[in-house]
């Protein structure tokens, strides 16, 4: 909906049209891309206290399950671009350096202290923050710990202080927690946890490792799956190509940093150079010259016009449709247990990546969702109604926004009903059932080895 001021007041101040005049067509061409405002978005630099949807709903329903989803916060890149000088960032913990939050310090001191969690596998051999003067590729920043601890405080305002989900002498049985192998994102679940609990005990913290991104568990073998994610990598190199301005970009940074072009594209760097964007480092020099901003905007704008013909395109939703199931049939399935009355896991937080996130929101039909932000959140609350409490209600929530009716399963039930959320069953026979549809499939393990219509 654009806003359009119309007819400016005159000078002797007569006016009878001074009014904002709503545009609701929203079939005009959409607003031209902004990479530099889509890379700040993605930085999520903590400033502003955030306002958010989570926890709404008449006062007659209560709040029975939280499960929460999240991407790792802000980390040093994964990739270095090829003959250049790595972005000086420090990953030590300095409350005092910004962004910085009241509990940092407190939190640095309570994870020396962990040698009574439960950690699975691997998990236990991993630093609990990070800890080093020149950060190790894809180690957490402060940055990153700080937006959890932001993101643990907000929500422990909303469900412990607010709906009391979780009592002051909670126990560990009322959490699931998971993470992937990884430090950051390992890390990015402590932070949240440790401002999110009503106190963080390290006797009932028990951390499972999941070790698929996708979060598949003992539910990965889809060779449909796989057909799909290369179908889609085929479409993402062939809308490459075929970008003539990204082409001489890559041509020219390649030049700069002296390296063949198609070394330099396989070194990714978007990854490095976002990391310099997001942390107001200057971007990295040669003798022959220096990228510069504009060789970011081009590559960013390409990566966000490849998001778009992603969602168009919907090899990427084949794939996610698949790629999610696990997560999604575990999801409902422990939404399920606790309508009916199981009183544990009220509170469930995986840890993750972008990777995780967006396949997700795709497969939900949220699509006018940005790709997964550092520390993004997505959250799926339950609710009983107290005036008929065998009903049971799901609302999912970006970011803090809610888009339960965004979802392919309930972006028709408001027109028809008065309750602000989607009914549970809604969500349940969409995970079980409609999702294998366009796969002409009743199953998972079918629709694995079945393509779609």
């Amino acid at each position: 909906v654009h806003l359009i001021p119309v007819n400016p007041v005159r000078e002797d101040g007569l006016n009878p049209k001074s009014r904002k005049r709503i545009m609701p067509d929203l079939l005009t061409e959409p607003p031209a891309i902004d990479p530099v405002y889509e890379a700040h978005v993605y930085c999520n630099i903590p400033t502003i206290a955030e306002r958010s949807m989570e926890g709404h709903a008449p006062h007659y329903f209560k709040l029975v399950s939280v499960q929460v989803l999240i991407r790792h916060g802000d980390r040093y890149p994964l990739y270095a671009i090829p003959k250049t000088k790595r972005p000086d960032i420090d990953c030590m913990l300095v409350p005092s350096r910004k962004p910085s939050h009241p509990q940092l310090e407190a939190f640095i001191k309570h994870m020396s202290k962990g040698s009574a969690a439960q950690m699975d596998g691997s998990l236990s051999s991993l630093p609990r923050y990070p800890s080093h003067s020149l950060c190790e590729m894809g180690e957490l920043t402060q940055t990153g710990v700080v937006q959890h601890l932001r993101n643990g405080q907000l929500l422990r305002e909303i469900y412990i202080n607010k709906h009391k989900l979780l009592p002051s002498d909670w126990t560990g049985k009322q959490l699931y927690l998971e993470t992937t192998g990884k430090s950051r994102t390992l890390q990015s679940a402590l932070a949240l946890l440790y401002t999110f609990l009503p106190d963080f005990d390290w006797k009932k913290i028990n951390m499972r490792h999941q070790w698929s991104t996708i979060f598949c568990s003992g539910s990965c073998d889809c060779p449909m799956r796989n057909h799909y994610l290369e179908e889609e990598q085929r479409r993402q190199y062939s809308l490459r190509v075929k970008n003539n301005d990204l082409e001489k970009i890559y041509v020219d940074m390649a030049k700069i940093v002296g390296i063949p072009t198609r070394q330099l594209r396989a070194s990714n760097p978007i990854d490095s150079l976002l990391c310099y964007f997001c942390h107001n480092v200057t971007f990295p020099c040669t003798k022959t010259g220096c990228i510069d901003m504009e060789h970011f905007k081009v590559i960013k704008r390409h990566q966000l016009e490849d998001e778009r013909e992603r969602q168009e395109k919907k090899l990427y939703f084949l794939y996610a449709l698949l790629a999610t199931h696990p997560f999604l049939n575990q999801t409902v399935n422990r939404l399920q247990h606790i309508a009916e009355g199981k009183k544990e896991e009220v509170f469930v937080l995986y840890s993750a990546h972008d990777v995780t996130l967006s396949p997700v929101l795709s497969a939900l039909g949220i699509t006018e969702a940005r790709f997964p932000r550092f520390a993004a959140r997505l959250v799926f609350e339950l609710w009983q109604d107290g005036k008929r409490p065998k009903e049971h209600f799901i609302r999912i929530l970006y970011n803090g926004a809610d888009v339960t009716f965004q979802t392919s399963f309930c972006k028709d039930h408001y027109k028809r009903s008065n309750k602000p959320m989607c009914p549970l069953e809604k969500f349940v026979n969409f995970v079980k059932r409609d999702m294998f549809l366009i796969f002409n499939s009743t199953s998972y393990y079918d629709a694995c080895r079945r393509r779609a219509l």
